[in-house]
């Protein structure tokens, strides 16, 4: 398809559609600020200083008839989010003002901004990396804080930051093979090529595993509550989220379906979802459940498997362990058996619900300390991937091939910054982004 003009000026409302006290409408690209001024009527935005707001009507170029009083703030390249010279009309926020400036805008000469070409120009004018912009839109999408705060340090450089350092050891490191390639008698040791990749690998290899804990910050996870009937698990559910969604009642098998409710532990998004009581059963209908309710489990982020401590110990259902809270439930009640693995709750009187609430928080995100970026970009996770299988590569091949395991991973690592990447890639990257952005 190919990438779009960089020259042309484009025009875009930046506001969520929708009725709202401000509308915002960018405008950036050569001649923007020229363009702009054939409908403003105010100070000339072609004099005006960057960063200043200044207040006018905007008036029909043809007409003259006044469509809003408005803001403007005008941007001069190159401090401006494209690169470029460009401008913001404030208006009020009807989506019929909006569209009538806008129409106005393209009768002039400008044309619609693609999803994301605003941001587009500032990678290709050079005010951001690939991977800065993708933070971008990550920023854009998150629904949690602990998705803004890391998309911020994605945005602010962070990931960047890293990828740079990285490649820089690896340059220095494959410096030294080549000049050795050239000149036999200067020698390598294998040893030093061994402790020039070992760091660099470790660290890809950390950034790897904070991946599950990125994808869950910026998506959200999934937790499954299994049990037996009357195991507890509607009203856990109902504890967690601090009304009633579920309904509660004493007689077994009440939840034959399951049942999805949203949640918030600890800044991250989760979606619970309570499943129908697994037992043996006849019962065609309830079989159904049971055989969904195992199916949810295996695919859930995590699963709380509940066991009702005041009856006889249930035999638990085949479950993935590896990543199953065991949870012993209505601890307000006398104990029919204890048992130091299951973390003891009441949805009654509350016992255990702080723990509970800790204890998922750090099944989620436990292995990528809070203060720690995280990679949650799966473009980012499949060149590093591959960067770090490159490198492993390179610590078992003699030194030529080792200086070619290490051109392949720094190709992977200069891809994560858009660095030499196809149009392919970018159009990928951006074609996910909003109008406007």
């Amino acid at each position: 398809m190919g990438l779009p003009s960089l020259s042309d000026v484009i025009a875009a409302i930046a506001t969520p559609p929708g009725k709202g006290a401000v509308g915002i409408i960018r405008v950036s690209g050569e001649g923007a600020l020229e363009l702009v001024s054939r409908l403003w009527k105010g100070k000339n935005p072609s004099k005006l200083a960057g960063g200043r707001f200044t207040h006018g009507q905007i008036c029909d170029p043809h007409t003259g008839e006044v469509l809003d009083e408005a803001l403007l703030l005008v941007f001069r390249q190159p401090h401006s989010y494209t690169g470029q010279d460009s401008a913001e009309l404030h208006t009020h926020g009807s989506p019929a003002v909006l569209r009538r400036v806008l129409q106005a805008l393209f009768e002039l000469g400008a044309r619609p901004a693609q999803p994301g070409e605003f941001t587009l120009r500032a990678y290709l004018n050079g005010k951001m990396d690939l991977a800065q912009a993708e933070s971008v839109l990550s920023l854009i999408e998150a629904e949690s804080d602990a998705a803004r705060r890391q998309a911020l340090r994605g945005l602010s450089a962070g990931l960047s930051q890293k990828i740079s350092y990285l490649s820089e050891q690896l340059f220095d490191l494959l410096a030294h093979i080549q000049a050795w390639l050239d000149y036999p008698e200067e020698g390598v040791e294998p040893a030093q090529i061994q402790a020039g990749l070992e760091p660099v690998l470790q660290e890809i290899t950390h950034l790897l595993a904070t991946a599950p804990a990125g994808r869950i910050a910026q998506k959200g996870a999934r937790i499954a509550l299994v049990g037996a009937p009357n195991a507890g698990k509607s009203s856990l559910l109902n504890a967690l989220l601090g009304y009633e969604r579920a309904i509660v009642t004493p007689i077994p098998g009440t939840t034959r379906d399951y049942l999805e409710a949203p949640l918030e532990i600890a800044g991250v998004p989760i979606v619970a979802v309570d499943t129908a009581g697994v037992r043996e059963t006849d019962d065609v209908i309830e079989k159904s459940g049971v055989e969904r309710a195992l199916a949810i489990a295996q695919e859930a982020d995590l699963v709380l498997y509940l066991a009702d401590q005041s009856q006889p110990r249930p035999t638990p259902p085949p479950l993935p362990w590896e990543r199953t809270l065991k949870v012993a439930t209505k601890a307000d009640l006398a104990p029919a058996w204890s048992d130091a693995a299951y973390l003891r709750v009441s949805s009654q009187t509350g016992l255990g619900l702080p723990e509970l609430r800790q204890q998922i928080h750090h099944r989620l995100l436990g292995q990528a300390p809070e203060g720690e970026l995280w990679v949650s970009n799966e473009r980012h996770v499949e060149a590093l991937r591959r960067a770090q299988g490159h490198l492993q590569e390179a610590l078992q091949a003699p030194e030529d091939l080792a200086a070619l395991s290490i051109e392949q991973a720094l190709e992977a690592l200069a891809e994560i910054l858009g660095k030499d990447v196809s149009e392919e890639v970018i159009d990928r990257v951006f074609r996910n982004f909003c109008v406007g952005k």
